[in-house]
């Protein structure tokens, strides 16, 4: 099947995984064949500009009824992905519709078809984060008995790692990590609660829906405080809170309103605020996209 693949997703996986993203991209034809084969689906089109990290296309079922066809790099856990969605079972997130697929191994996932070109973020801050809050509170479930999902503490301790190699070469990053890493293990020494995560929550994770009018979509899930997942949220359109006159000021007012709307202690929010900003920052940097270090670390900066 011939297309191509978006070129948002082609420079990210460049970014982040070089010849085994190349490897990846060389194989989706077949394993887009294969899958459109099993399904019995008709492809529309590929969706663009599509994500960082995973192909989408947007199809139709054998009866019509339009659906998703999402591929799924190994390295970016598509199993997780599958589980969690089979645990939320449509509740807040993008109902899957093939739980039972002999192929969901191989990073295929068919979803419902939301609407891709409407997301949270379309809306007016405040209503944004209103509707954001809300579709996160309804993902934060107890996980699974028994379940194979990555903890905040082993996800935050290889990303730990990582940000103290970078601050060796990078000594102006140097005492916000620092700083970062004493929050991390704070708030590792007691955490309040344990729930499934969204794990990269933010507005434009969460789209238009049929079955309710906001459902949150591309989960990289993780078990943990909610806090956690909160804490992406705090920082989105950072670009417009730098830009502000008053940008520090309407951050720590953003960390103490969602902290409230959803019940969370503050302080909590704020370290995990901190760690996540500086640690995007510090991989922002390594990656080559200074441009966003800078923000993202200006932002950890008013934490």
């Amino acid at each position: 099947m011939a297309f191509e693949p978006p070129q948002r997703l082609v420079r990210a996986l460049g970014e982040t995984q070089r010849d085994g993203g190349a490897d990846w991209l060389g194989r989706l034809p077949e394993l887009v064949r294969r899958a459109v084969g099993l399904r019995e689906l008709t492809v529309e089109r590929v969706q663009a500009p599509g994500g960082r990290s995973s192909l989408v296309l947007l199809v139709r079922q054998a009866d019509g009824t339009p659906a998703v066809l999402k591929l799924v790099p190994p390295w970016a856990r598509p199993g997780g992905e599958r589980a969690a969605l089979v645990r939320w079972d449509g509740f807040g997130a993008v109902r899957l519709l093939d739980a039972d697929a002999p192929d969901a191994g191989e990073g295929l996932l068919l979803l419902e078809r939301l609407h891709p070109e409407m997301s949270v973020r379309s809306l007016p801050e405040a209503k944004a984060l209103l509707e954001a809050a809300g579709t996160l509170r309804r993902l934060w479930v107890e996980p699974p008995a028994a379940h194979s999902f990555e903890t905040v503490a082993a996800r935050t301790g290889r990303q730990a790692e990582a940000m103290r190699r970078g601050a060796e070469t990078d000594p102006e990053a140097a005492p916000l990590v620092e700083a970062a890493l004493a929050a991390r293990e704070q708030l590792l020494a007691a955490p309040p609660e344990e729930r499934l995560l969204h794990g990269t929550f933010r507005q434009s994770k969460i789209l238009a829906g049929e079955r309710m009018p906001w459902l949150a979509v591309g989960p990289d899930p993780v078990v943990g405080e909610c806090a956690f997942d909160l804490a992406r949220l705090v920082r989105d359109r950072v670009e417009d809170l730098i830009a502000a006159p008053s940008g520090a000021a309407i951050t720590r007012r953003r960390v103490k309103r969602l902290a409230e709307s959803l019940e969370l202690d503050q302080e909590r929010l704020r370290g995990w605020t901190l760690f996540r900003a500086v640690e995007s920052g510090v991989r922002a940097r390594r990656v080559g996209r200074p441009g966003d270090a800078e923000l993202l670390l200006e932002f950890a900066s008013w934490l």
